[in-house]
């Protein structure tokens, strides 16, 4: 199954379009998307007056299984702060100042979707 016939990859695709909005109409620069290696991988990666925000999005189209937030288990934040040092080691200049953060996307049918941004997840 290709990345663009599976409709589970598609919605985290969407959701991961409306995060680098989000943060476009903030301000801030998406440096890259989908960034991975072996020990995980970083959903985007902006940058805004220096400082570099490594952030996970969740995205959910019901509350059936609670918050887009509550997915970011320890085991994914575990991942989530291996890849962001393999990140920074491989990065040929560092940044100085970074954080990790999470944006949380619920879409509903009817209206527009709602974002819930949590900085310094880690």
């Amino acid at each position: 199954m290709t990345e663009f016939s599976d409709p589970r990859r598609r919605f985290g695709n969407r959701g991961e379009d409306l995060a680098a909005a989000f943060f476009i109409t903030r301000g801030f620069r998406v440096v890259v998307r989908n960034w991975s290696c072996r020990m995980g991988e970083i959903d985007l990666v902006v940058e805004r007056a220096g400082n570099v925000h490594f952030v996970e999005v969740k995205t959910r189209r019901t509350m059936k299984y609670g918050y887009p937030e509550e997915a970011i288990t320890r085991t994914k934040l575990a991942h989530f702060s291996r890849a962001i040092e393999a990140y920074l080691r491989a990065s040929p200049s560092a940044p100085q100042h970074y954080q990790a953060d999470a944006l949380a996307i619920s879409i509903k049918e009817d209206g527009p979707p709602e974002y819930h941004y949590v900085e310094h997840i880690l």
